[in-house]
């Protein structure tokens, strides 16, 4: 089968001045050296049937020690990008990056990106540097989103707490996480509160389709909610096929993921094209798609997302 042109909801940058800090992240946790620039993107993009790239910074934008520092990071990164799509809005969209975990530069940044740089969304790590989303304190800034109806990328990265040793941690700490911050946010009932907000969980929410009924089951120890109302919030998530759509991830994703909330990704150049186009593979042969549901998993369940996408 034949993919139609897509759009990666799920699509990285590198600023040049950020090339060094985040190929020292990817080494950290075991992972190739990415590189970047924006006519290799666009090749990759026409390479791969991929009109739009939703672009996003995808590691913290400072030390936990240095707010100041990625106060500054964030506001470089995101003009950076947003020049990037007012030169070429056909082939690109921006998730603007915020400083977490302070709060008050976080809420600066987030309106500076939508009002000023006419960012997309935005993009939040599952936690930064040990602060997960469910955390409180966010309160102001979920509500600030829901205002906005915003949509937001959930990525992953590793938990606190020690690697195992040769493991990269993207493989299983980084679909641990994901799941992780997605259970906290529900059980925290922050979808429930601000439910104009549009979550994107990549890597078709780590292992939260497969393991979702046992998730529920936290629905038993709390007086407060049920296993029904835990799967209900669950599946408010939208999911990415970044680095997922294998035969055995794919029948569970389509089976728990609500109708429309099934988006492509690539995850590029984190995940290298070499190895990405196997899963693209994957995707467009998988033997039981429904009537227009792969057209739709590429391409119009985003522009449903992102209207801007129908015509950027």
């Amino acid at each position: 089968m034949t993919a139609p042109a897509r759009i990666d909801v799920h699509q990285h940058l590198i600023p040049p001045e950020r090339h060094h800090a985040m190929s020292g992240h990817a080494a950290a946790y075991g992972w190739p050296a990415p590189a970047w620039d924006r006519q290799s993107a666009i090749a990759m993009m026409d390479r791969r049937s991929i009109t739009t790239g939703m672009l996003s910074y995808a590691a913290p934008t400072g030390p936990p020690n240095d707010p100041a520092a990625a106060r500054a990071a964030a506001r470089s990164i995101n003009e950076y990008t947003a020049e990037l799509v007012k030169d070429r809005p056909d082939r690109f969209g921006h998730f603007a990056v915020l400083p977490l975990p302070d709060l008050d530069a976080a809420l600066t940044e987030a309106t500076h990106a939508l009002d000023e740089l006419n960012a997309d969304g935005v993009v939040l790590l599952t936690n930064t540097h040990g602060h997960y989303l469910g955390d409180p304190m966010l309160e102001p800034l979920w509500t600030e989103l829901n205002t906005r109806d915003a949509v937001v990328l959930i990525h992953p990265t590793a938990p606190p707490g020690p690697a195992l040793p040769d493991l990269p941690a993207p493989l299983v700490d980084f679909p641990y996480d994901t799941t992780r911050t997605a259970l906290h946010l529900v059980l925290s009932k922050v979808p429930r509160r601000h439910p104009r907000i549009k979550m994107i969980l990549p890597h078709a929410g780590g292992f939260l389709p497969y393991a979702a009924h046992r998730l529920a089951s936290a629905g038993r120890l709390r007086p407060d909610t049920t296993p029904e109302d835990i799967l209900t919030d669950l599946r408010r998530f939208y999911f990415d096929t970044a680095f997922a759509a294998g035969p055995a991830t794919l029948p569970s994703l389509l089976t728990f993921a609500a109708p429309g909330h099934v988006l492509y990704g690539s995850d590029f150049p984190m995940v290298p094209e070499e190895w990405g186009t196997d899963f693209d593979a994957a995707l467009d042969n998988h033997p039981h798609w429904p009537p227009e549901q792969l057209n739709a998993v590429n391409r119009t369940n985003a522009q449903a997302l992102l209207p801007r996408l129908t015509h950027p």
